[in-house]
């Protein structure tokens, strides 16, 4: 309750609550239109079209439980307001999607209308998916209604208590910020060509990377749903104490210093040359999605995002300082900061803080030590993290973490001096900013 943008944001949910009960009737889903035109029977090539973009939009990242069966369901969301738990997408008939027809299942996925009428709260990325084409929703449906094997689960409750967990005023702000049911779901014309325009298609539609990796409103809107906006794939979304990171072309903390080979590599493996920090978060689209993925679409990917131009305010820059490095290895340690690093991260990133090539990250230039937010780097410093293994790279790797022994204010000077050493210009780490992501559950692992 102390979050003032959480604080705003119930206010507005009570004031639409109290004023708005007869603009919510007025406002009730309506049948979107019909794509049953569009569907044929389900066939071979359309269950495995649709097991390849189920895999595209990793829906098993948010339908699958720990340890539970996939597609069931029973995942706990969490947002700013409780946790909201995943749906069953199996077709189960009792607890699932069996009684779905496609139209059933094109407003769920596209538009955010359950079977029921009801809208589905936004932690259901529909304003991404609403840019999938007709036949790509029906491979889907032929896919999951098909292919994959029913389960009967529990329904869980939402956690989010009364009087945000009325329903209808969500439905007031899908009409107020998703697309239009009857706009175009993707214009392929707009772009050069046709790999940048698949690309584009893959990240603004089944691979909804905007819902991480852009920044959102009060109101948790994006600001963006696609690249006619500079805010689009600007970063800023904190998911479990990391920062999705800038995916633009800024050249400090995004993508500007890339090249498509770099981002091919990262969504194939989760390590590339840049040796960028890949968080938890990430990991999990990696693993269950992006490894998958066939090379011409990573290709396609790579080149959509090169062509990004850069945000707005990066205060962020790097120009290479070889200083540094010369003052360590001189055993030279201008202050607390230098004296931890030399401590606890030289034996790995080294003293010129360039890392191992694909294995251990490099310090000078790396975009996430950039990030204007240094939140990932945090949790990384506190809790530790590790790269997983994928089919390209199976051994995976990891870092301890060094929350059990180090005060706030030492990471704060360790991470304000790591931003600001081998010609890294990025913003000081205060000891109030690690205390709040310590604050976080799990923020600390005990070393084993």
């Amino acid at each position: 309750m102390r979050n003032p943008a959480r604080i705003l944001l119930i206010l507005l949910s009570v004031a639409l609550i109290v004023l708005g009960g007869a603009l919510g009737f007025a406002l009730l889903p309506t049948h979107t239109r019909s794509i049953a035109a569009q569907a044929s029977a389900a066939g071979e090539s359309s269950i495995e079209h649709g097991r390849y973009l189920a895999v595209a939009a990793d829906c098993t990242a948010c339908h699958t439980a720990p340890g539970g069966k996939p597609f069931a369901g029973g995942l706990a969301i969490d947002s700013p307001f409780g946790a909201i738990y995943s749906t069953n997408i199996t077709p189960d008939r009792a607890s699932g999607i069996g009684n779905f027809t496609l139209d059933d299942f094109d407003r769920a996925v596209r538009h955010g209308i359950d079977d029921e009428g009801v809208t589905l709260y936004p932690a259901m990325p529909y304003p991404s998916y609403a840019r999938m084409s007709d036949e790509d929703i029906a491979a889907l449906y032929d896919y999951f209604m098909h292919a994959v094997a029913p389960v009967s689960s529990r329904v869980h409750a939402n956690g989010i208590p009364w009087p945000l967990s009325i329903r209808w005023p969500v439905a007031i702000w899908r009409k107020l910020f998703a697309p239009s049911p009857d706009a175009p779901p993707f214009d392929a014309s707009r772009y050069t060509s046709p790999e940048v325009a698949r690309g584009a298609y893959l990240v603004q539609g089944p691979g909804h990377c905007g819902s991480c990796h852009t920044p959102r409103a009060l109101t948790l809107r994006e600001k963006a749903l696609d690249d006619s906006s500079n805010a689009y794939l600007a970063g800023g979304q904190r998911i479990d104490g990391w920062i999705a990171v800038n995916l633009r072309g800024n050249a400090a903390d995004g993508l500007g210093n890339w090249s498509k080979d770099d981002i091919l590599e990262t969504l194939r493996t989760a390590r590339n040359s840049q040796q960028a920090v890949i968080g938890a978060p990430m990991n999990d689209v990696i693993v269950h999605s992006t490894q998958y993925l066939n090379d011409t679409d990573l290709q396609a990917i790579a080149a959509y995002l090169k062509i990004l131009t850069p945000s707005p305010g990066d205060r962020s820059t790097f120009v290479a300082n070889p200083e540094t490095a010369a003052a360590l290895a001189a055993g030279h340690e201008a202050n607390r900061g230098a004296e931890l690093y030399v401590d606890n991260c030289a034996a790995c990133h080294r003293t010129n803080g360039q890392g191992s090539p694909k294995a251990l990250p490099k310090m000078a230039g790396n975009s996430s030590v950039l990030a204007e937010d240094p939140s990932s780097l945090i949790s990384l410093v506190l809790g530790g993290s590790s790269l997983p293994g994928t089919a390209a790279a199976p051994s995976p790797l990891g870092m301890p973490g060094f929350g059990w022994r180090l005060t706030n204010e030492e990471v704060a000077q360790l991470l304000t001096f790591i931003r600001s050493s081998w010609g890294n210009h990025a913003p000081s780490v205060s000891a109030s900013d690690v205390a709040r992501v310590r604050a976080m559950p799990d923020a600390v692992r005990p070393p084993k």
